[in-house]
């Protein structure tokens, strides 16, 4: 396929496609997804080997968020049965996060609910930063507290922190559907904040919430402008309470074509999967790994994900190898300095130009646990679910299930 091929060399050479080329990936069919994927596995191997960098969630504050983001279990209004508590300790958060560490996890991604923190709770988590580098010298530690004020990214960074995660989520176009509590403008100055004091930015999108292709490629062609260093890729958990519990618009096939429009946008940057990806790939979770150099290990901020231990099998068995702390995830061009990441010199993007995530379950962009979206007849984001269609009956509710182990229980987490 002629357009497979001119993707490929644009790949290597970190060109960007045109946004008819992106467009075309997305339509292409299921009778294809294999010479797809086999594509956009040839860039992935390129800039990042079979390696595959595990990362690892502790949501310090769950639930109760004065937000009213439409894709959120954490959300104001939401009914999901969800875990709800306040700040961790820094002892508490640094034993689950010694959780993930001995699963192989790299990165820590430390998520709090809430439109964004106090310089109290800056102090908190500064504070757990130094529980969790105390024990683990070489662990990377990404923040994700939503909305920084003036200061507060630089004190990240005194503190230890590595990364900061804003996700974009979707396109400008259609960020006024997804909440009234603050705007597409706000993470763009929160991303520049991060950015500004030196955090590797960590910033992506969620699929699944009745998009069309034209918002997809809105959205990922925004987060090549803004240059992140990593792009994690939710799939859309409709999470029953939440605005959109019946939006079921994602088949394994389509997830595959999102992630390798996303790789060929961004070829040498670190693409993620992040939540959704045991719903909506289910048993071609392997598959993806030849477009994504990224997962997340075990559970997510509000759900259960699959095994640690499954996750560690299907690396294996897929032909790839955990990469180890030692190493460094991005290519030498984008990481000169050998350190988590650094965005300043090429690869997907130029400036921070465009906003990201948000606050709460942004989850270093591993929940999407509800969404918003631009489709006829799929509700009003930020809305209230009254007149939403039922769930199609081949929709897989058995297998969104809500976090009830780990960070915030008794009970040991999964990793």
């Amino acid at each position: 396929m002629d357009l497979l091929n001119t993707l490929v060399d644009k790949g290597l050479r970190r060109e960007l496609p045109t946004r008819d080329e992106a467009l075309a990936v997305l339509a292409t069919s299921d009778d294809d997804v294999l010479d797809v994927v086999a594509a956009a596995g040839k860039v992935r191997r390129h800039w990042f080997g079979r390696r595959v960098k595990l990362n690892y969630l502790v949501n310090l504050k769950s639930g109760l968020c004065p937000e009213d983001c439409s894709y959120c279990s954490q959300r104001l209004g939401s009914t999901a049965g969800i875990l709800k508590y306040t700040w961790l300790k820094p002892e508490e958060a640094s034993q689950a996060a010694a959780a993930g560490l001995a699963g192989g996890a790299k990165r820590v991604c430390l998520v709090a609910s809430g439109r964004g923190p106090t310089d109290r709770d800056v102090d908190r988590v500064s504070d757990t930063i130094k529980a969790i580098k105390d024990q683990n010298e070489n662990v990377e530690v990404c923040a994700c507290l939503g909305l920084l004020s003036d200061g507060q990214a630089e004190r990240l960074r005194e503190a230890g922190a590595d990364a900061y995660n804003h996700n974009l989520n979707t396109s400008e176009g259609t960020y006024g559907e997804i909440t009234t509590t603050h705007t597409y403008a706000d993470r763009v100055d929160t991303v520049q904040k991060a950015h500004a004091a030196g955090l590797s930015a960590c910033s992506g999108l969620i699929a699944g919430m009745g998009e069309s292709d034209e918002d997809l490629v809105d959205v990922v062609y925004a987060l090549r402008e803004l240059d992140p260093d990593s792009v994690p890729v939710n799939f859309l958990i409709p999470f029953e309470g939440t605005p959109l519990a019946k939006e079921w618009n994602l088949t394994p096939q389509r997830c595959l074509r999102i992630l390798a429009m996303v790789r060929f946008v961004c070829p040498d940057v670190e693409v993620r999967i992040a939540g959704g990806r045991e719903v909506h790939l289910r048993t071609l979770q392997p598959l993806a790994l030849h477009l994504a150099n990224s997962i997340f290990l075990g559970d997510y901020l509000t759900s259960e994900g699959q095994a640690g231990k499954a996750d560690l099998e299907m690396i294996a068995d897929a032909g790839f190898e955990v990469e180890n702390a030692g190493e460094v995830t991005l290519p030498e061009h984008r990481a000169p300095s050998g350190g988590c990441g650094s965005h300043a010199e090429s690869g997907c993007g130029s400036q921070a130009e465009s906003g990201c995530g948000s606050h709460e379950s942004a989850g270093c962009g591993a929940h999407a646990e509800a969404g918003c979206g631009s489709h006829a007849g799929g509700g009003v984001c930020g809305s209230a679910p009254a007149a939403v269609a039922e769930a199609p009956a081949d929709a897989r509710t058995d297998l969104v299930s809500v976090r009830r182990r780990g960070a915030g229980t008794d009970l040991a987490p999964n990793a």
